[in-house]
């Protein structure tokens, strides 16, 4: 290859493939998020209630859809959401919180037999509880939980429902959103709880 005046050898095929390939790995690299977060650990409750042994089963958390992707959402505003590319959950959200919500109820009334519902038995629980997210998102720091949960006894078809609503401080970065949706949550763990307890 002639390049002012002087002549140069051409690399060959495979030196070029090779270094191809490492500069895409870097770049990918570059791209990929270093920060992964779950929501899943069960809080430990303050105040146990006492178990009436019943069992109870848990239906799956339902969540909006920008609660899907792995990348954490936040609002920009009331109408548009955006999606922060340095920081991802690490796991499905839906099963996380389901998972969460049934340690902490364990917990909560020092009771094993609370178990993910259905659960493919011909045994039914006594109870059943069923969670729904309509609104779980950070916005001008702050995060943004509403809900709504229903108790209902599978016996005799009885049933209490009730919405929740709740807005937790919060900053800007990734770890603070999700400190506060940690502790929005938990408030939410509290009030199924309480419902539970007074079914």
């Amino acid at each position: 290859m002639l390049l002012f005046g002087k002549t140069f050898k051409r690399a060959p095929r495979p030196v070029l493939k090779s270094l191809l390939i490492l500069v895409g790995l870097f770049g990918l690299a570059a791209c990929a998020p270093s920060n992964y977060y779950v929501l899943s650990t069960a809080s430990q409750p303050s105040v146990s209630y006492v178990s009436k042994r019943r069992v109870i089963g848990v239906e799956k958390v339902t969540l909006p859809k920008y609660l899907f992707k792995r990348e954490i959402a936040v609002a920009k505003s009331p109408s548009q959401v955006t999606f922060l590319n340095d920081a991802v959950w690490a796991e499905d959200l839906d099963s996380g919180l389901t998972r969460r919500l049934i340690g902490f109820l364990q917990k909560k009334f020092n009771q094993p037999e609370i178990y993910l519902y259905p659960w493919g038995l011909d045994t039914q629980p006594s109870l059943k509880v069923k969670v729904q997210i309509t609104r779980f998102i950070a916005y001008h720091d702050k995060v943004y939980l509403d809900a709504s949960w229903e108790v209902e006894d599978m016996q005799s078809h009885k049933r209490f429902a009730r919405l929740f609503t709740t807005v937790v401080p919060s900053g800007k970065k990734a770890s603070e959103i999700v400190s506060a949706m940690d502790r929005a949550f938990g408030m939410l763990e509290e009030d199924v709880s309480r419902g539970i307890k007074g079914f």
